[in-house]
């Protein structure tokens, strides 16, 4: 399947520090075809990071309301269900049921003042009508 490399996700100055993350719709190659998931990016000392919204315990998306992915103090990234603390720039897993596992990471790349994710290997763009295969 041929498929863009890169994916725009929004404008750089709408990500603050351990603020608000950003979602997106992607999908991951699974064995029984491509399955819609979100994604999200987040920024956390100066630099965005991005992740597929799972949790790796149970696959749950993270964030409790649209958006909100940070602890109070704006240190870990939090699961709504069992409250899994993961590092926002590596992505593992510190405390909970999932310790030591990993969120899986999207590659970003920022262009011309937009985020943007790549799509490649087990990550792909949304499912849509056009390209969705049952």
């Amino acid at each position: 399947m041929n498929t863009p490399d890169w994916i725009p996700i929004a404008p750089e100055g709408e990500l603050t520090e351990r603020g608000a993350g950003i979602r997106f719709d992607m999908s991951l190659r699974m064995p029984r075809g491509p399955e819609a998931v979100t994604g999200f990016v987040v920024r956390h000392r100066g630099v965005v990071h991005g992740w597929v919204n799972q949790c790796r315990h149970v696959a749950v998306e993270l964030d409790w309301v649209p958006g909100q992915f940070f602890d109070s103090a704006g240190d870990y990234l939090l699961c709504s269900v069992h409250g899994a603390a993961y590092a926002p720039d590596t992505g593992i897993c510190v405390s909970g049921p999932c310790v030591r596992d990993r969120l899986l990471p999207v590659p970003i790349e920022i262009r011309e003042g937009v985020i943007g994710w790549i799509s490649r290997g087990n990550l792909l763009p949304p499912i849509t009508t056009t390209n969705r295969h049952d």
